[in-house]
């Protein structure tokens, strides 16, 4: 009997040491929820789509505050940082991609990587465009007599002053019969590399950046302070060599 009695609390002593095992486990690991790993690498600034997450499940307990647990979060949201393959996705790694205000339009055009962005127009900025045109042929943006010039001037206007950018695409070679491919002084296409920048722009600046990037030798982006709302006055948004005094 003793023996038997000594058994019994034995195995009462061994269950209630299994019970508090697995009671300090489930604490620390507690329920799993669903969370998002990125599949790839993203770079910043790039608009997001749910295709470029995996689900991995992990407990509550270990899980930031600030992770995304709904992927449809991602939705119109961009990178703010280079985003690295297998980190967890948190909703302090995105931001909402600049929006249209009433009256604006989307409007995509080829700048030459080397004189145009230098990497640091990211989507939010605030830029002025600059055109130059070589003066043949009337695309200095002169009518009538002045197009007929016979010795045309080379001129630099500001096409557009205070221009919004919603996106920066990916950086692209391109070929010398791409579009979007410089202009050379010889009236070609030069091959090179160029990024598509997408603005904000109304309709009338919409024209201007689309005439540019059409007919001027170059379009270049210059970056403007942020909260400097300024812009170009008109004495300023044209300039010639002859001009300059």
């Amino acid at each position: 009997m003793i023996l038997l009695l000594l058994s019994v609390l034995c195995a009462v002593g061994a269950a209630a040491g299994v019970y508090a095992v697995v009671d300090d486990a489930e604490s620390k690991v507690g329920p799993e929820v669903t969370a998002y790993r990125l599949r790839a690498d993203v770079a910043a600034y790039r608009a997001l789509d749910e295709g470029q997450f995996e689900k991995v499940s992990m407990p509550r307990r270990w899980l930031p505050a600030t992770a995304v647990t709904h992927l449809a979060e991602v939705r119109g949201k961009i990178a703010v940082t280079p985003l690295r393959r297998g980190s967890l996705l948190q909703s302090d790694m995105i931001v909402n991609r600049p929006a249209l205000a009433p009256g604006q339009q989307e409007i995509a055009i080829m700048i030459d990587a080397a004189t145009g962005v230098a990497g640091k127009i990211t989507p939010g900025s605030k830029v002025n465009i600059y055109a130059t045109f070589d003066g043949r042929s009337g695309t200095a943006g002169g009518t009538g007599k002045d197009a007929k010039d016979a010795n045309p001037q080379p001129v630099s206007k500001v096409i557009v002053s205070g221009a919004q950018v919603i996106e920066v695409g990916r950086l692209t070679p391109l070929d010398g019969r791409s579009g979007g491919a410089r202009t050379g002084a010889s009236g070609t296409r030069q091959a090179g590399d160029a990024v598509p920048i997408t603005f904000a722009l109304d309709t009338k600046d919409a024209q201007r950046v689309a005439y540019a990037e059409s007919f001027a030798t170059h379009v270049r982006l210059a970056l403007v302070a942020p909260g400097d709302d300024t812009g170009v006055s008109g004495s300023d948004r044209t300039y010639t060599l002859d001009g300059d005094k």
